[in-house]
């Protein structure tokens, strides 16, 4: 039986309201915990049988995270909640502008136009699915279906958060957005290495890893499961897949200005007092990331600063890889509804078949 002494309990209470008081404090508890995830999957990593099931470091700490996130985790929320947003957001959006120290403006170049055009077609093709499906097949609101269209053709649940002050959508309907494309995003994680090794052995396509790559970026939901898809395959197909996604990333702005125009000639006009395109938020994380790819083109540091910028570009994408697992609940099963997930699910697999398709097509043209 353990004894816990009155000085310790007070010094206990101490500790955690000074953490929750400061704004700094407040994150220490979150860090910690993903730090510790992170910490684990690199170890786990090492490991043959692992690797071999194409089980990467990020593979393994969304996994351990989602493990975490649906035992203890509900427990610890309240204290971790802040430093887990944290690296969800912050160290993800951080880890992708340092991830173009791994980049060249000629790698960039190599995805080109055959990468834009493939985006494109992809995005838009998607997002029209969306809005039929939604409103011919499943009888959802408009709302509802642009924001699973959003999220599933452009970057997950950052388009889909984007995407709801230009529609002033309620919050009910942007929580089961964001939880459709957790739910199949994550499954992509393990689905396209699967892919990746079933072509290989079947040789459905012509397609190397870089082209594979692209496939990624173009038709995986969120950038923190491109970066972690691609990095199951090989290094070169996650260069091209974070590529492919950036390009689309950057996508969101010119998509979110023609949605604000179709919604304002739906209503009439723009309401008075509203400037058109008022509530877009520009991606700017992925312009840092082209001006990082850009410089380090010009090879102007050190090859040892540069190894340790990756380090720690690693530790960052690891970081925001256990916190999406922990963020991750089974209940957004149930929270999402059968239609808004059959739809989401309908529209997953026309992003890996009709995607694929696509692919395929305009790398034989272009």
């Amino acid at each position: 039986m353990s004894h816990v002494l009155p000085e310790q309990t007070t010094n206990n209470k101490r500790l955690n309201r000074f953490l929750m008081a400061h704004p700094v404090g407040r994150v220490i508890p979150g860090l910690v915990l993903t730090a510790a995830i992170t910490v684990l999957s690199l170890w786990l990593s090492h490991f043959p049988k692992l690797s071999s099931f194409g089980l990467s470091a990020l593979t393994l700490a969304i996994v351990s995270g989602m493990v975490v996130g649906n035992t203890f985790y509900p427990v610890a929320r309240p204290l971790c909640a802040d430093g887990v947003n944290l690296a969800k957001q912050k160290l993800l959006r951080l880890g992708i502008i340092l991830y173009g120290f791994k980049l060249t403006f000629t790698q960039i170049a190599d995805v080109g136009s055959a990468g834009i055009v493939i985006d494109l077609l992809t995005l838009s093709s998607t997002f029209l699915l969306a809005c039929w499906l939604g409103k011919r097949l499943f009888g959802l609101d408009s709302e509802t279906a642009i924001l699973i269209g959003a999220g599933s053709s452009i970057c997950g649940a950052a388009a889909v958060m984007a995407t709801e002050p230009v529609l002033k959508a309620d919050a009910e309907k942007v929580t089961v957005a964001v939880a459709t494309v957790v739910i199949f995003g994550t499954a992509a994680i393990m689905i396209y290495p699967w892919l990746w090794q079933l072509n290989l052995h079947y040789q459905w396509f012509d397609i190397n890893a870089s082209q594979f790559g692209i496939y990624i970026g173009s038709t995986v939901h969120e950038v923190a499961q491109v970066v972690a898809a691609g990095h199951g395959v090989t290094p070169e197909a996650e260069n091209s897949a974070v590529i492919a996604k950036m390009i689309r990333v950057m996508m969101l702005a010119p998509f979110l200005l023609l949605l604000s125009v179709w919604k304002n000639r739906r209503l009439g006009g723009t309401p008075k007092g509203q400037r058109l395109g008022s509530g877009i938020t520009l991606p700017w994380f992925a312009l840092w990331f082209i001006l990082i790819a850009a410089f380090n083109s010009f090879n102007l540091l050190p090859p040892a600063w540069v190894n340790t910028l990756l380090t720690l570009d690693t530790l960052c994408l690891a970081m925001a890889m256990a916190a999406l697992g922990l963020t991750t609940h089974i209940s957004a099963l149930r929270q999402a509804g059968i239609k808004p997930l059959m739809m989401a699910g309908l529209l997953f697999l026309w992003l890996i078949i009709g995607g694929a398709g696509i692919n395929h097509l305009v790398q034989q043209l272009i």
